[in-house]
């Protein structure tokens, strides 16, 4: 069996995925502090889809690791970008 020119294992896949999906949060951090209308909600949304990718993948650890360290960071900064409510804690409404 030969191996065809330009094949990409599966691992090399996954480790791809990971790092687009590290761009993208860093990406919606940056149009949050950028105050983009909406970004607060595509930060969340892109959170979402790398807790759910991640989750699902044991070769993952070390992208796992930095989503937990990230997340709380993310969510400080959605959380600061809402308005105050009754409660007096930013976000619930």
């Amino acid at each position: 069996m030969t191996v065809r020119k330009g094949a990409i294992r599966p691992s090399a896949v996954r480790q791809y995925h990971g790092e687009r999906l590290k761009d993208e949060v860093y990406r919606q951090m940056f149009r949050l502090e950028a105050s983009r209308p909406g970004s607060e909600l595509d930060l969340a949304i892109v959170l979402l889809r790398a807790w759910i990718a991640l989750g699902s993948e044991p070769e993952m650890s070390e992208s796992r690791e930095w989503l937990k360290k990230i997340c709380p960071i993310c969510l400080l900064m959605i959380e600061a970008r809402q308005p105050a409510s009754d409660t007096g804690q930013p976000g619930i409404h």
